[in-house]
């Protein structure tokens, strides 16, 4: 609760204090301010990108992180159960717009890749609508993702709530009323696992 009161009060100052802000870098191994972050972003690069979870270790691991590390994008490491609600309440900086690395959209993809997506995507169409119905309300939609590339799977989130935003807002006390994110399952085109499931599909 303190936490919170102090993003709140924070908040209200955002051009004062966002300078002193610092988080992990997926590039660089140590701290570093949106300032040097935003300093070292591609020309094209719309988005700041981040990651949430209890270590710098396990984000490391993160499924969703991996198409954006492998393209050399930075990825800011977010370890304090606050840190994604301040980021939220900045929404941007520098007119660079915070985005999870677990958001419905990445916008990493080329022309070429959007296509290619497009037409998988459309040509297994009526294999995710079957996986949706069985899953039913575990899963808001099952998708292409154009995140993965060595993992089979992956959940993402839809919508304002995250998953990690989900995790928290429930573990406090006075919460009485259950959150709950959007899920979204997303699918590795490129793995031996999909040649198996649509594979059985047609069978």
């Amino acid at each position: 609760q303190i936490k919170f009161g102090i993003y709140s009060s924070y908040a209200m100052k955002k051009d004062l204090l966002q300078d002193l802000l610092v988080y992990y870098s997926s590039s660089e191994k140590k701290p570093v301010t949106l300032e040097e972050y935003v300093g070292r972003m591609r020309e094209s690069q719309k988005y700041i990108y981040y990651a949430c979870g209890e270590s710098t270790a396990k984000l490391d691991m993160l499924p969703q992180t991996e198409m954006l590390r492998d393209k050399g994008y930075e990825i800011l490491y977010l370890t304090d159960e606050i840190d994604e609600f301040a980021l939220k309440t900045m929404r941007d900086y520098k007119e660079k717009e915070f985005r999870s690395v677990s958001d419905a959209e990445l916008d990493i993809e080329d022309e070429g890749e959007k296509e290619e997506i497009k037409k998988t995507a459309e040509d297994n169409k009526s294999l995710f609508e079957f996986m949706k119905e069985h899953l039913g309300d575990n899963v808001k939609e099952v998708r292409l993702s154009t995140r993965l590339k060595t993992h089979p799977v992956c959940l993402t989130s839809d919508g304002g709530i995250s998953l990690e935003m989900e995790k928290v807002l429930n573990a406090m006390p006075t919460n009485t009323e259950k959150v709950k994110a959007a899920r979204v399952l997303e699918i590795n085109a490129n793995h031996p696992i999909f040649a198996a499931l649509t594979k059985a599909y047609a069978e």
